[in-house]
């Protein structure tokens, strides 16, 4: 699960640099405290993972159980906080993965 993990926040990353590159503002940003209070009190998310993506960015997996609504999000130096993704059927698991030399 942890490497599914990196690999995810690995993917987060690419995303933001993608947008980040072409000038543009990166979608659905916000100061991070107003975020995190609209996950919290509209969706009842609270975080389940994070991780950094670069040296300068904090990404955050947050999910709410009884809906299975789910939110993947960036945190950047200057205090904004940006939806990467987002979506619904939440499912918590803790599968091991598989020996790297055995097939998947």
């Amino acid at each position: 699960m942890d490497k599914l993990f990196a690999l995810s926040l690995g993917f987060a990353g690419l995303i933001l640099a993608t947008h980040a590159g072409h000038g543009q503002p990166a979608p659905n940003c916000g100061p991070r405290a107003q975020v995190l209070a609209l996950l919290a009190d509209r969706h009842q998310e609270t975080r389940r993972g994070m991780g950094l993506s670069g040296p300068h960015q904090v990404v955050e997996l947050f999910a709410a159980d009884p809906s299975g609504s789910w939110s993947l999000t960036v945190t950047l130096p200057d205090g904004r906080m940006c939806l990467i993704a987002s979506g619904q059927a939440w499912q918590p698991v803790a599968d091991s993965l598989p020996p790297q030399d055995t097939p998947a």
